[in-house]
């Protein structure tokens, strides 16, 4: 599923990876039913001996001395190649199928350990039942401190991906339609199958003959028949169901108690004279900002230049431009409105020219 070769690299070694899920069909502990808890999943009886569990003969026993997490893996398919150690148990699905084997080359005696779950041995679930231990094991494994037990390991206990049911036996599991009591065994008797009528449903092909015959007879042709497309009366028009469009929720009304309205619609004058009242002296830069605001200063300057000096040097510009020709007077409304160059090259060396 996530699109890598790894089955590619696997199946030189008798393993490949499916693409399923295992899971826990009863809960307990974990509550994702992913995260699976495996208690009878041992089907290799050297894995607990290497572990420090005691040897038993048993194999129930054996199947449960180990408990382990499996979050989120898959099963394998393993060949002869290569021995399964590690399985879904009992309560898992799929059932007893291996997630875990272990791989000898033969010439070079290399070891490898395949595991369908990557989350295994992570840092959330190493800590949990037993996965610590089986980390253990399979690193002993690797460093060629143990050996899986051979006759495990050439029959393991695991139950076919593809069950098929044993129709024979469930066809011999006889169970009548009556209440203990109700059946009578006279009736019955020990063979039941002479219970079943089989000529209600038999095939019998005795006139047949006779059949064919009357096509002669009749003077029909014997074909197939054909086929004849039927027509269905529909008594009731086509109903069109009484489906309604959605009615959205329209937007709300603008929120203006958020807005000053005796400040968005007062005059400049009136804004100076609340902004004089509400700075002191240490408000003076922002008082400057301010003032450049309700005066319409800062809209013909940049916004990184909207800063105390920059208003400043607009304000004292046209306070000479004003002063410079009564004739030239700018109008109220174009007063703080008329263009400048760059005011970082603005030459103010001939202000004793002028007198106040």
């Amino acid at each position: 599923e996530q699109g890598t070769n790894i089955n590619f690299f696997l199946e030189e070694f008798g393993i490949f990876a499916n693409p399923d899920c295992v899971i826990r069909t009863v809960f307990y502990k974990y509550f994702d039913p992913k995260e699976a808890l495996v208690s009878n999943g041992i089907i290799n009886r050297a894995i607990p001996v290497a572990a420090g569990k005691p040897s038993s003969n048993d194999q129930n026993a054996n199947a449960q001395s180990l408990a382990f997490v499996y979050p989120y893996g898959c099963t394998l398919n393993i060949n002869r190649s290569s021995a399964a150690v590690l399985s879904t148990g009992s309560t898992c699905f799929p059932v007893s199928r291996p997630v875990a084997a272990f791989h000898t080359h033969e010439e070079s005696n290399g070891r490898m350990v395949v595991v369908g779950s990557a989350h295994i041995f992570h840092d959330s679930y190493i800590d949990k039942e037993d996965n610590a231990k089986i980390l253990k094991v399979f690193t002993d494994f690797l460093t060629g401190e143990f050996d899986p037990n051979r006759m495990d390991a050439s029959e393991p206990d695991l139950v076919d991906y593809y069950p098929v049911p044993d129709h024979i036996y469930l066809s011999e599991q006889f169970k009548v339609p009556l209440s203990e009591g109700d059946a009578d065994p006279n009736m019955i008797g020990t063979d039941f199958m002479k219970m079943f009528d089989m000529q209600l449903t038999s095939f019998d092909f005795g006139k047949w003959p006779k059949v064919l015959k009357v096509y002669d007879e009749l003077n029909v042709k014997a074909d197939r028949l054909s086929f004849i497309a039927p027509t269905f009366e529909v008594p009731i028009l086509r109903l069109q169901p009484a489906v309604f469009p959605p009615i959205f929720r329209e937007l709300p009304p603008p929120e203006l108690e958020l807005f000053d309205l005796d400040e968005m619609f007062s005059s400049r004058e009136v804004r100076m004279t609340q902004l004089f009242h509400k700075c002191e002296e240490k408000d003076l830069e922002y008082f400057v900002r301010e003032a450049g605001d309700a005066l319409d200063i800062n809209s013909s300057l940049a916004p990184g230049d909207r800063n105390a000096r920059r208003i400043l040097e607009r304000m004292l510009h046209h306070l000479i431009e004003y002063k410079k020709d009564d004739d030239s007077m700018p109008r109220d409304e174009d007063l703080f409105n008329v263009p400048v160059g760059n005011l970082d090259v603005a030459d103010f060396s001939d202000l004793e020219d002028y007198d106040d």
